[in-house]
């Protein structure tokens, strides 16, 4: 078992303090760290809620999740796959659930800059939707995909179903990896095989089971007190808060369950939610689909081990294309999905990416990440038996000084790491 010393500690909440501290750094952050039994190693808030905001960061500080969401999503269609309720491998089984799956075409753009719908030339199953290569995009990362929306657009955070499920594919299934929709696909096909929206299946039989209290597509009263502010950075390093406010507003303001059932329960992107209930999530993961500290077997064994098998062999170098961006205000674009010598193929599980070598901050060969788009970031490091998240909301995604910190952090826990330590009281 893995802990950390009162001294490493204190190492690691200076690092932290260093960025919130430093004028145009990082706002405010929480960072939490566990071990195998879900034991908090690390729980440390810094800097403050919201940038000129007179209230301190705290440890149990409400974020929107963004794409971390889409790692719970996968553990509820892994937990239907289990129960032989859904397949990965079964087109038939994926079209029957979500008919709008066999009607949907590819978008291709010709020579000429027109575009043109064609027909599939594959039928797409949970695997490929599980692992990107289903074929569908996001509008702010495929200029494809925005100029075929335009002039009224796409905006995948609206909330309403039509900017998610009316979407054409941007790629033939199977034929690349791309990063869009496909899991917001997966939490409809688990809303129409459990018979429950989203919210309620995860509550049911992923939340409740393991403890969680404050991680839902809708938050309570409660957590929107403690909710962070939003953030956007300018192209000269200003930070400053997002001048339009949050930008999954819709959630926030439902007053009934009327205006409930209207907004979609985005399984790619809808979460909000505290560090330590998510590090409750990955501790499942880290213990081979058991919550220690309550007993629930939430996943197999085999099915974690499946989670973190890479499913993309074929294309070992998904993670090094070229990402341009559609809307600047959201994400910058980038050539490198996660820095590895270019000689080292990469991996991708059912969500998530998978390292196939160690990395040069100090996790293992088999570890998973993934992050969401106001620069948030988890990962689970089986072998050495930590997980652990770095939340912060800073548009747009891509943040320099998010990610130099989150990489200096991650370096100073792997070097620090012990057999014996303390564990958080917060």
């Amino acid at each position: 078992m893995v802990y950390l010393s009162e001294e490493s500690v204190a190492v690691l909440s200076a690092k932290l303090d260093s960025y919130t501290s430093k004028a145009n750094g990082i706002p405010g952050l929480v960072c939490t760290v566990v071990n195998k039994d879900g034991n908090r190693i690390f729980h440390h808030a810094s800097g403050h809620r919201g940038a000129g905001v007179g209230q301190h960061m705290r440890p149990d500080d409400i974020f929107w999740l963004a794409s971390c969401t889409k790692l719970i999503t996968s553990i509820a269609a892994m937990q239907l796959v289990e129960q032989k309720k859904l397949s990965l491998d079964n087109e038939d089984q994926v079209e029957r659930i979500a008919p709008e799956l066999k009607r949907v075409r590819v978008l291709e753009e010709n020579a000429d800059g027109s575009l043109e719908l064609v027909n599939k030339k594959r039928r797409i199953t949970l695997r490929m939707l599980l692992s990107h290569t289903a074929g569908f995009g996001y509008s702010f990362m495929n200029p494809k995909l925005k100029k075929w929306s335009d002039p009224v657009g796409v905006d995948e955070l609206s909330g309403d179903f039509f900017d998610i499920f009316e979407q054409p594919l941007v790629n033939q299934p199977g034929e690349r990896w791309e990063y869009g929709t496909n899991i917001d696909w997966v939490g409809l096909i688990v809303e129409r095989v459990s018979a429950l929206s989203l919210n309620a299946y995860f509550k049911k039989f992923i939340f409740e089971p393991i403890g969680v209290e404050n991680i839902s597509f809708f938050p309570t009263a409660l957590m929107k007190d403690r909710l962070a502010f939003m953030h956007h950075r300018q192209t000269d390093g200003r930070i400053d808060l997002r001048q339009h406010g949050h930008l999954y507003r819709r959630p926030l303001n439902v007053q009934s369950e009327q205006d409930i059932s209207k907004i979609v329960n985005s399984g790619g992107a809808g979460c909000f939610g505290d560090a330590a209930g998510y590090c409750e999530v990955l501790s499942v993961l880290l213990n081979n689909g058991l919550h220690k500290k309550t007993g629930s077997q939430i996943l197999r064994k085999e099915t974690v081990d499946e989670m973190f098998t890479n499913q993309i062999p074929q294309f070992p170098d998904f993670g090094r294309q070229y990402t341009p961006s559609s809307k600047p205000d959201l994400i910058r674009p980038s050539t490198e999905t996660y820095p590895q010598p270019h000689d080292q193929a990469q991996g991708w599980g059912l969500s998530f990416f998978t390292l196939i070598h160690p990395s040069f901050t100090g996790r293992s060969a088999g570890a998973g990440y993934w992050s969401g788009l106001a620069n948030l970031v988890w990962w689970v490091d089986r072998e050495q038996e930590v997980g652990g998240v770095i939340f912060s909301q800073i548009l747009p995604f891509g943040d320099t000084e998010f990610w130099r910190c989150q990489t200096e952090v991650e370096k100073l826990l792997y070097n620090n790491l012990s057999t014996k330590g303390v564990i958080s009281k917060m």
